[in-house]
């Protein structure tokens, strides 16, 4: 669709400046799945988390270091909240 065209080209722009990326928009638009499809295309695994407001700061911390120890990508849904 040319949602996820657009979500992948500014990912991957953002990725070649050795940056990251959020995706945001209504709920149901294909935000977490686009990310997903994305990561598999560029041959990463994609852990998705569901954060809420039970979310421990300590528990963020051990996924964003495993996530920087393995080079796996994150995707935080709901991280707002």
């Amino acid at each position: 669709t040319p949602l996820t065209e657009r979500c992948f080209v500014g990912f991957t722009q953002a990725l070649h400046l050795c940056l990251a990326g959020a995706a945001v928009g209504p709920t149901g638009t294909g935000k977490t799945e686009s990310v997903k499809a994305l990561g598999q295309a560029a041959g990463r695994w994609v852990l998705v988390s569901n954060c809420s407001e039970g979310t421990r700061a300590s528990a963020m911390a051990n996924q964003l270091k495993g996530l920087a120890q393995s080079g796996c990508w994150g995707c935080f849904d709901e991280f707002n909240r």
